[in-house]
């Protein structure tokens, strides 16, 4: 049977993955000098004015404008277009009670929440060929913009990739392209959609050794001069779908910038992603997909849940077990494992947080393998 999926993604000048990008920008800043730092930090963009508001608790300071500006100068904006606000206030000692380590017991999560972990072996990234494609494109044009060598170009672009599957040839094939991309006022259109086309599409495709016979479509609308905040608002947490698979996997719903590790939204859809990619990579399964659950003030998931979509010789059981049994998840586990109390964020903020081969993050490490295919006698 074929059929057609699609994922998108942004780049970093879209106003939603500003506000990420400030968000996450803050938290690191702040784990530079107190890694225990209690962060919750969201950003909304509006025309011209930026809000940071959140809760955070901190021994450390940092200076969230100063942050802000570190982000939106690279993108091309200077301090006349924006209106920084900083709203931030502690976190709420009701929380903190809960999640606080004490002698008597240990660290608990910092919110209830639902987490998915996916993986596919279809490629290096053990992610779908959609969103690695569309993360592709808009990071390829992102650097050729700050490099100058995109005649035109701003900072804000959208990205869509269709890909054909084929199950009985496991054949994939790229179908259609989508970019829009800001651009100044006065600009050769056909210039710029011409190295839209050679430069960033064709090149991308090229690079994954794809087919070269799919439709492409470039600015639909003929024209994306205005953009960024002006152009719509921009909020932390809008794109958790381009942060993650890309529509291939449940999402319980919880975003990831701004966030500490305390925060199971976050450190815990990290885990399952560490613990997805490396029984795919074992071969446990071709595909794999689990839902953890977690509970406020609570060290440990409440609840494991296992889907194979049938690639797999071994029962859900079995792997649950296995989760169980190599895996630590616990909150403190978790973040011990992954060692999450570093400020290696805000460069997960755009172009996704998950197969990100270009990164040296902790839970996209495929360490478990050995131990797993001895687990299972996986020769």
């Amino acid at each position: 049977m074929k059929k057609l999926l699609t994922s998108e993604s942004v780049g970093a000048g879209h106003p939603d993955k500003i506000c990420d990008q400030i968000s996450d920008a803050v938290l690191d800043g702040l784990l530079k000098h107190d890694p225990q730092a209690r962060v919750a930090c969201d950003v909304l963009a509006n025309n011209n004015i930026i809000y940071i508001g959140g809760q955070i608790t901190t021994k450390a300071y940092v200076d969230t404008i100063k942050e802000a500006w570190k982000v939106l100068k690279p993108l091309g904006y200077n301090e006349n277009d924006f209106n920084i606000i900083n709203g931030i206030y502690p976190q709420s000692p009701d929380i903190a009670m809960g999640v606080d380590k004490k002698e008597d017991h240990e660290l608990g999560a910092g919110d209830q929440g639902i987490l998915f972990g996916y993986a596919t072996d279809e490629n290096e990234y053990f992610m779908p060929w959609p969103i690695v494609l569309s993360h592709e494109l808009v990071k390829s044009a992102e650097k050729l913009r700050r490099e100058h060598k995109f005649p035109y170009a701003k900072s804000d672009m959208k990205s869509q990739v269709t890909v054909e599957y084929d199950d009985e040839t496991n054949q994939v094939l790229v179908k259609k392209v989508l970019m829009s991309i800001q651009h100044d006022e006065n600009f050769d259109e056909s210039k710029f959609k011409n190295f839209v086309k050679e430069n960033i599409i064709n090149y991308v495709m090229k690079k994954h050794n794809l087919n070269s016979d799919y439709e492409i479509l470039i600015n639909p609308t003929g024209r994306f001069v205005i953009g960024g905040p002006v152009g719509d608002t921009g909020l932390t947490g809008r794109k958790i779908i381009v942060d993650t698979y890309g529509g291939f996997a449940h999402h319980g719903g919880g975003a990831f910038s701004g966030k500490d590790a305390t925060k199971i939204d976050r450190s815990a859809a990290y885990m399952a992603r560490y613990i997805t990619k490396n029984l795919v990579a074992a071969g446990v399964a071709k595909r794999l997909e689990i839902q953890l659950s977690y509970a406020i003030g609570l060290p440990r998931p409440q609840s494991i849940y296992v889907d194979t979509f049938n690639t797999s010789k071994f029962s859900d059981e079995k792997i649950s077990q296995a989760i169980y049994d190599l895996f630590d998840l616990s909150v403190e586990g978790i973040i011990k494992t992954l060692d999450l109390q570093k400020p290696v964020y805000l460069q997960t903020a755009t172009f996704g947080h998950f197969g990100r081969n270009d990164l040296d993050l902790s839970w996209e490490k495929l360490d478990k393998v050995n131990e797993i295919k001895k687990y299972f006698n996986i020769k």
